[in-house]
């Protein structure tokens, strides 16, 4: 032990020796009151040794983000440091520890942290995280303020299926922590899951282009279909898109995600090969031109970094488009996969890669990219459970989507909210909803148009007006979905249902599966 740290532990003890001795060289009359003197100074000795052994030594600072990870095998260990990477790329620091290396302390308020965290035997937590949630279960302490995400591995053929990334997330929960998603949850490292959880951190980061973990297994489908939803609006316009394939690849339920291998627009990539004075039509990879090998891939904002680089050297050098997931809002009964798509554009005013080749570039008839992907966690319960779905711009396609479901076996309750901005031209599948509405398929339809007005209203503000039927429904067995943007309208929602029903309810309606959510 260093000698400063051993003095100041012992230093009462010390004094208390030398006060000691002084007192024993005092003359009678005086050692009553010196002795009097004596324990008042013992009492305050014992406080201040007290207020020594509990003070908690300081937080190791953060960056950005702390990845932590506890991992048996090494497979949770390897994700995370993928994870760091990611959000590195995408312009955040990001530091990875394991979760015996993490004091509780490390966890101040306004810190955000990812946790990796796999499950050995029967449920229990890896050697390396099974000490931090001995502690986490024990501190009676707060995190509010603390944001966090679970990544949790498992293996669904053992009964307790993910049990210590669903212990940490309630615990997490319960101490006040935000989660920045849902937690995502993996069956024997499945590729689509993965893939979701890359898909947040890219939008923890704003940076749509990552690189998959695990090649991407496409299949051929064809855009048979497009149309603007929103013609005039003061937002972005929306597109309703239609795509078809072979038989065998239209299986999907409602709650799964489609997720679209990208290309650049073809205008993008022969300007960047003008400025390297390459030859567009030139083979590159088998079967392909350069243009077309270039269209799959990141172009670099000044193209004077690739100069000289022969076509191999180059397809080499750039790493290929991430995809982009989107609602399903359609059945397989209809015969067609149907997406509401957003045409966004980056801070130059150029379209954004994912919507811009769907919205504009691709042509109808043209061949797309595209994989399922399964998404239990938004699959919707049985016919005879109300629903109550809340929504807001694009997010419309999950909830259509279980409504179309719904619609095959009549008798069940649905309850729509939907938000937007303008109902002369943000009204997405007004004739549809309408006619749902009028047929008793809707039970309720509430819409909020927030430029409609002078005070700005949002479903949250719906929830409030109608609470005590939103009780009533809660109360009769519905379950809550939730499809949209997570900031704004997903944060706020979530905040007005513990507002309106109590944070035990919503707790307890997310443990029984009766809320669920899709935000993005």
């Amino acid at each position: 032990m260093h000698p400063r740290t051993l003095l100041s532990r012992c230093w009462p003890l010390l004094a208390f020796v030398a006060l000691g001795l002084a007192l024993f060289w005092l003359r009678p009359e005086r050692q009553v009151s010196a002795a009097a003197v004596t324990l008042a100074y013992l009492a305050g000795c014992a406080l201040v040794w007290r207020r020594q052994r509990r003070q908690k030594p300081p937080a190791r600072p953060l960056g950005d983000t702390l990845v932590a990870y506890a991992s048996q095998g090494g497979q949770a260990h390897e994700l995370a440091w993928r994870s760091a990477e990611q959000l590195r790329q995408g312009g955040l620091s990001a530091e990875c520890r394991a979760l015996a290396d993490l004091s509780l302390d490390a966890l101040p308020a306004g810190a955000r942290v990812l946790f990796v965290v796999s499950t050995y035997g029967e449920g229990e937590a890896p050697d390396n995280g099974a000490r931090f949630e001995r502690r986490l279960l024990a501190d009676d302490g707060r995190l509010d303020g603390l944001r966090y995400a679970v990544l949790a591995l498992g293996d669904r053929r053992y009964p307790n299926f993910c049990g210590f990334g669903r212990r940490l997330e309630r615990r997490l929960h319960a101490l006040g922590a935000e989660p920045l998603f849902d937690a995502v949850e993996v069956d024997r490292l499945d590729g689509g899951a993965l893939r979701h959880w890359q898909h947040e951190l890219a939008q923890l980061t704003g940076h749509t282009d990552f690189a998959d973990w695990q090649p991407p297994l496409y299949q051929p489908w064809r855009l048979h279909s497009r149309t603007c939803l929103n013609p005039g609006s003061q937002g972005w316009p929306v597109f309703l898109l239609g795509l078809v394939a072979e038989p065998e690849l239209m299986h999907w339920q409602a709650g799964d995600i489609a997720e679209i291998g990208p290309r650049q627009a073809p205008a993008r990539v022969e300007r960047f090969l003008r400025a390297l004075d390459l030859n567009p039509t030139q083979p590159a990879a088998p079967g392909q031109t350069l243009a077309e090998a270039l269209a799959e891939r990141q172009l670099p904002g000044e193209p004077d970094d690739c100069r000289g680089l022969s076509p191999r050297d180059l397809l080499e050098r750039l790493a290929p488009l991430a995809h982009r997931e989107y609602s399903i809002a359609s059945t397989p009964a209809d015969g067609r996969l149907e997406l509401l798509v957003r045409l966004m554009h980056t801070a130059d005013g150029e379209p954004g890669i994912g919507s811009g080749w769907l919205c504009r570039a691709a042509e109808v008839g043209q061949p797309l990219a595209l994989r399922i992907r399964r998404n239990p966690g938004f699959h919707g319960p049985t016919t005879d459970t109300p629903m109550i779905l809340i929504g807001n711009g694009t997010g419309l396609a999950g909830l259509l989507a279980h409504l179309r479901e719904r619609q095959a076996h009549p008798g069940s309750r649905n309850w729509l909210l939907f938000g937007e901005r303008s109902t002369a031209h943000d009204r997405f599948c007004r004739e549809q909803l309408d006619a749902w509405r009028a047929s008793g398929h809707l039970n309720r339809l509430d819409l909020a148009f927030s430029r409609d007005q002078t005070h700005k209203r949002y479903v949250q503000d719906l929830l409030r007006e109608q609470r005590d039927e939103l009780r009533r429904w809660v109360d009769g067995g519905a379950a809550i979905y939730l499809c949209g943007s997570l900031e704004g309208m997903g944060r706020d929602v979530q905040h007005t249902l513990v507002e309106l029903l109590g944070e035990e309810t919503v707790e307890r309606l997310q443990t029984q599966g009766r809320y669920r959510r899709d935000l993005y």
